[in-house]
């Protein structure tokens, strides 16, 4: 009988961490999606609510921060995004890295920047609350090279 029990507990366990760990994931996806619609809105107030003061980001371009993040939303005429592959991997119950494709359409600072993207962000818990506290995103190879 107590091996029963033994199991049933474990089994319990079990799915409560699948189910935190799914719901986290859902969590982290929602806000990772609620920054690119703030960012392709321009709406900064809503972009801060899901990403950190203290962000850094790496793209091919150069090294950004929260501020140069800001200046640079209004540069972007983005039309539409679209993201698909998305992963994320725990390191531990307050950081998550977060891996996807980004489909985008649209132009920054007159210039074409269409395309699909490999992007990737960490998420860190603070004060209750998911933030994004680094991202990078670089544009795919096209076929031809």
């Amino acid at each position: 009988m107590k091996k029963y029990i033994s199991y049933t507990i474990i089994a319990l366990l079990a799915t409560a961490a699948i189910s935190a760990a799914a719901s986290t994931e859902d969590m982290v996806q929602e806000k990772e999606k609620a920054a690119w619609q703030a960012f392709k809105d321009k709406k900064s107030d809503d972009f801060k609510k899901v990403v950190s003061t203290n962000l850094v980001a790496v793209y091919a371009e150069g090294m950004s921060d929260m501020q140069k993040e800001l200046a640079d939303m209004q540069k972007w005429d983005m039309k539409s995004f679209a993201i698909s592959d998305y992963k994320v991997t725990a390191n531990g119950s307050d950081t998550v890295v977060t891996t996807y494709t980004v489909k985008i359409e649209g132009t920054y600072d007159g210039k074409d920047q269409t395309g699909t993207y490999n992007a990737g962000s960490v998420w860190k818990k603070q004060n209750g609350q998911w933030q994004a506290v680094f991202h990078t995103n670089v544009k795919q190879a096209s076929a031809g090279g």
